[in-house]
């Protein structure tokens, strides 16, 4: 059951060929059976049996409408709050946080009928690209269990991947679902900013953050990105627009589709292998009718120096309210306040949240202001402006997601700006509020690989058609890591 895409259980569930039920169960044994990949921070078991029996009831009382979804166990990012069970969010600081409600993603996945599973691990406050940084230890990548999933949603990546779950949410700051997904050879969709509520969603760096989904298939993401998706006025930073059904478009003709291929993003730093899938890929979609064009980025070298000034600063002033006082970690015996606030902080953030509050506070503080912060955001808007501008004669960007495959846990972790320079191609996404989704095009040293397609302003439905044409012609997206194959043994 396990080998199923979102879209093949939909239909064995509205045929009654299984149920909530005996899918939920299927699952939760994969979990237990696979879990030194650590990919869950809690399993969710209890509940999830009790939410696929309501599922199951749903269905067979013929209670209408009924979601597409209605009955298929997800697994959720452990960065959106849900409301009785522990959203750490990776970090020591809120080992023992219990939310008192539930995130709007969230609120619509239970309304939508899907039971959880568990919360999947992640970066310490969504901060790295490893997965490495959660205080709840690193998460094994499943096609090679020596290198990482990426990050920070390598817990949902290795968790779909392993298929210990159908599907996941993922969240995005500066390419924190397409990295683990192209990592981990899955479709991973950051959306426009502002499609997907923030509401309950943990923040890092509000300017940038985004939910979205981490699945096997662009229709998978398509059927996801419909529950998540929508105006949310609780979070004052979500857009209205009119509903949209993004699986409608999918199938739609891609000819004389215009694709650009930004010069910078091709170059001779570029992998001979990577660019040679690039190569094949775009070749598929060539034979579909798209055309490709050359197009500049001029300022898309300055993303990652300009990310690691606003992201942090952005940091500061969000984990600001984490004192050791209202929730939270708390240090013990402390002295007085100064020594309750240091202590607590000191002690319940991991060394790269310090290092990014740190580098934030020096950028925001007096004297440095205008030399970092504000210089930062001018340059954000240049960003942006590339972008839009090229949006005037195409339609979409075709580019590289990841540098390289996956690289070997600890290989990175004492040098950040190594570790930084993994997200290159996926950065300038989140600075200019874009959407992008990464699509698996092949396996180097049997570790997958990815393309990513970036889309002007709520082309979503664009995006996931193309990526979706692509995936009718290939197979990439049906390859599963090795040791997790139906035929290896556990839960079958």
């Amino acid at each position: 059951m396990h080998t199923h895409t979102l879209a093949e259980l939909s239909l064995l569930l509205s045929t009654k060929k299984i149920s909530s039920l005996e899918l939920t169960r299927h699952f939760l044994e994969r979990c237990a059976h696979y879990q030194h990949l650590n990919a869950y921070s809690l399993v969710t078991a209890e509940s999830a049996l009790t939410e696929a029996r309501a599922a199951d009831e749903a269905r067979q009382q013929n209670r209408t409408p009924l979601n597409a979804l209605l009955g298929i166990p997800l697994a959720q990012k452990d960065i959106f709050c849900t409301q009785g069970h522990r959203t750490a969010v990776g970090s020591k600081m809120l080992s023992n946080f219990i939310p008192p409600y539930d995130a709007t993603v969230i609120a619509n996945f239970k309304q939508a009928g899907c039971p959880m599973l568990g919360k999947t691990n992640c970066d310490e406050f969504a901060m790295g690209s490893s997965n490495e940084t959660s205080y709840d230890g690193p998460v094994l990548n499943p096609w090679a269990t020596d290198c990482t999933p990426g990050g920070s949603s390598g817990g949902s990546a290795a968790a779909v991947a392993a298929r210990l779950a159908p599907a996941a949410s993922g969240t995005d700051t500066g390419g924190s679902i397409r990295q683990p997904a192209a990592m981990c050879g899955l479709v991973g969709l950051k959306p426009t900013y502002g499609l997907v509520s923030r509401y309950g969603m943990i923040a890092f760096a509000s300017s940038m953050d985004q939910g979205g989904p981490m699945t096997q298939t662009a229709e998978d993401a398509a059927m996801m990105l419909n529950v998540m998706a929508g105006f949310d006025e609780k979070d004052a930073t979500s857009v209205q627009q009119p509903k949209v059904d993004y699986t409608k478009t999918l199938n739609d003709s891609i000819q004389g589709l215009r694709i650009g291929l930004p010069k910078e993003f091709f170059t001779n730093d570029l992998n001979d292998d990577m660019h040679r899938a690039l190569d094949e890929a775009i070749a598929v979609l060539k034979k579909q009718g798209a055309t490709f064009h050359e197009i500049s980025l001029p300022h898309v070298s300055l993303s990652v120096p300009v990310y690691y000034i606003l992201a942090p600063a952005e940091c500061s002033s969000n984990l600001a309210r984490y004192d050791g006082i209202r929730f939270g970690y708390q240090c013990s015996d402390a002295r007085d306040l100064f020594d309750l606030y240091t202590r607590s902080r000191s002690e319940g953030f991991g060394a790269e949240v310090k290092r990014r509050v740190l580098v934030g506070t020096y950028v925001l503080s007096s004297g440095f202001y205008d030399a970092y912060y504000v210089k930062a955001q001018k340059v954000r808007t240049l960003i942006a402006q590339d972008f839009h501008k090229n949006f005037k004669d195409i339609d979409m960007i075709l580019c590289p997601t990841t540098p390289t495959p996956a690289f070997k846990l600890g290989a990175k972790s004492k040098d950040p700006v190594a570790m930084y320079l993994s997200d290159i191609y996926t950065i300038a996404v989140n600075l200019a509020g874009l959407p992008g989704v990464q699509v698996p095009i092949g396996l180097l040293d049997n570790k997958p690989i990815g393309m990513q397609l970036i889309g002007n302003f709520f082309s979503e439905a664009r995006l996931l058609n193309v990526a979706h044409r692509y995936q009718q012609e290939t197979q990439w997206h049906r390859h599963m890591p090795t040791n997790f194959e139906p035929t290896n043994g556990g839960a079958k």
